[in-house]
């Protein structure tokens, strides 16, 4: 059987900034199955999503590289924010014929990026599906001197010559230092897979001004902002581990969604589309058989 990554389809739609790469992952069962769209976390790109793609061969599943990030071209014009994310979001769902049946889901900063879109315009998509969720504001309370320390370091890098700045951003020691805080598994073989992921996907970026932008996004802005407006039915995946939402901001924020399902993942923290793409997979694909009625669900 062909691993996801053979299966994977690469195409590239034309915008007025320039291209945008994404991937589909056809389903195994053919024609007719449930699409699912994916939006990926801060400097990310499509490969993280790819172990919950390849656990979801039931689906449809597309995951574009957002604007400024691995294939996909920056933007001409605006800043790479959370309102120009969505408004690609609603161009691109346009482009590839994506229809109100469809599922969106978001991980990290991309939970941010689809809540927001969904809030707006809520008959766009059939449901949401936030794995790692923001659930609470990262320049507020415990988080706030870290992220702000985080944020200095973009902006140095932003600030020096582009070769010392680009060094900096990109420098293996760094990269892996990042990795080795959000990687909660004690499998050493997963945790030598997550760092190479990250070493080999993290630095995917079109240059420093993106990921300065689109860092400042995610620490100004949550899913907690917009929660009360989601009146679709909501699936969240939280890791219990998570350190950027922690178990009790993840109960607040779903108490604030009418129609929210809240569930949780034990050993693991902000990797799950890394550490337990199997488990947050089952739960979509019981959340997508609800939503269709299906007996059993």
């Amino acid at each position: 059987m062909p691993s996801v990554q053979e299966r994977a389809l690469r195409h590239v739609l034309s915008f007025p900034h320039g291209n945008v790469s994404y991937w589909e992952y056809p389903a195994e069962t053919g024609p007719g199955a449930a699409t699912l769209l994916m939006v990926h976390g801060f400097r990310g790109d499509h490969h993280g999503l790819e172990l919950l793609a390849a656990a979801l061969p039931d689906f449809r599943v597309l995951v574009p590289d957002l604007p400024g990030f691995g294939e996909s071209a920056p933007f001409a014009r605006g800043r790479h924010d959370v309102d120009g994310y969505v408004r690609f979001l609603q161009d691109f769902a346009a482009a590839a014929g994506l229809g109100p049946q469809t599922l969106l889901l978001g991980h990290s900063f991309g939970s941010i990026i689809a809540a927001r879109l969904l809030a707006a315009t809520p008959e766009a998509f059939r449901a949401l599906v936030l794995v790692n969720p923001i659930s609470e504001p990262a320049l507020r309370g415990s988080r706030a001197a870290a992220s702000r320390l985080a944020e200095a370091y973009y902006v140095l890098a932003a600030k020096l010559p582009a070769r010392a700045g680009l060094w900096l951003l990109r420098h293996p020691l760094i990269v892996r230092a990042m990795s080795g805080m959000m990687a909660k598994t004690r499998d050493p073989g997963l945790r030598r897979f997550i760092h190479d992921q990250h070493y080999r996907y993290f630095s995917a970026f079109a240059n420093r001004e993106v990921v300065l932008e689109a860092f400042q996004a995610s620490i100004s802005d949550d899913v907690g902002q917009v929660a009360s407006r989601l009146g679709m039915p909501v699936l969240l995946i939280a890791g219990v581990k998570d350190d950027l939402g922690s178990v009790a901001s993840q109960r607040r924020m779903a108490a604030m969604i009418p129609q929210a399902r809240l569930e949780f993942i034990e050993d693991v923290g902000h990797l799950i589309h890394y550490e337990a793409p199997a488990a947050a997979a089952l739960l979509v694909a019981g959340f997508a058989a609800a939503l269709a009625g299906e007996p059993g669900a």
